[in-house]
């Protein structure tokens, strides 16, 4: 038996994840002293409540090893082998402690994979994985694989606004306000599991949506048919329109539109909207 574990970073909804069998584990967002728990006492909508009640950006907390040992220690005892993957090593602390709380549980049935990505970057690659253990595949088998399939997710992100990005020590003070006055959208992609700024679009917001839109559509021929994702926080206008446009230009294709968690929200901010697909080998 294979227990597929993630964490509350990719963004596939708590529907989604109970149907896929998914074991969960929240992060944290802190205000201050206070601590709130992602999908558990916290949502989008109450972080930007709080966000506008309390004049502050929260910051988000790695995942402590203590709870990855006490969560893979339950299904190690149940009989499951594990496979865990969350988000990227790069951007957090989270896959190091999910490291070192498998060496203290059991190497031997727990798999750590790095997703290389975030939001339904990560969802895409879990996906897979609930397909390879439907199919029968063993824990090494399904994270060998996975390690392979991570190489192969583009995932590009529209921000609406500078200010989180800002605040969050992201960019500077100087480049918001020639963002702000320039009116420039920028394009953020996760490549080799770090952000980038792909492309800076100058205008609307959709400008920046047609530039992503572009891209996925020059990748057309070499796309993986399974699932394309179009995730967004308080950008549902966003999503609808990019929706609209693919499901013309990819008829066939499974386009799922979520809704943007805490995490990603805290760091990118209202009107954020993503396509997030795989590419074939």
């Amino acid at each position: 038996m294979v227990k597929i574990i993630t964490d509350s970073t990719c963004d596939l909804g708590v529907k989604r994840m109970e149907e896929l069998g998914l074991e969960v584990i929240s992060l944290a967002v802190n205000f201050g002293e206070e601590s709130y728990y992602d999908l558990i006492d916290i949502n989008t909508d109450t972080l930007y409540e709080k966000i506008k009640e309390k004049k502050m950006l929260p910051k988000t907390a790695a995942v402590p090893i203590m709870t990855y040992m006490d969560v893979f220690q339950k299904y190690v005892d149940m009989g499951y082998e594990v496979v865990f993957m969350g988000i990227s090593k790069s951007m957090s602390r989270s896959f190091e402690n999910a490291i070192l709380a498998a060496r203290e549980v059991n190497e031997d049935k727990i798999f750590i994979v790095d997703s290389m990505n975030l939001s339904t970057g990560i969802g895409l690659l879990l996906l897979k994985a609930c397909k390879y253990r439907d199919q029968g595949d063993d824990a090494k088998t399904i994270a060998e694989k996975l390690n392979v399939d991570n190489k192969r997710v583009l995932s590009q992100f529209a921000i609406e606004k500078m200010e989180h990005l800002h605040k969050g020590g992201r960019c500077s003070s100087v480049a918001r306000i020639a963002a702000t006055l320039l009116k420039i959208k920028p394009i953020i992609a996760v490549r080799d599991g770090k952000m980038h700024v792909m492309k800076k679009p100058i205008g609307k917001m959709k400008v920046a949506l047609d530039v992503m839109i572009k891209q996925i559509l020059q990748d057309k021929d070499r796309l993986d048919t399974d699932h394309i994702f179009i995730t967004n926080s308080h950008g549902r206008e966003h999503s609808d329109y990019i929706y609209g446009v693919l499901s013309k230009e990819l008829p066939g294709i499974d386009i799922i539109c979520t809704d943007a968690g805490c995490v990603i929200s805290t760091h990118c901010g209202e009107g954020t909207v993503g396509i997030l697909y795989m590419v074939k080998e």
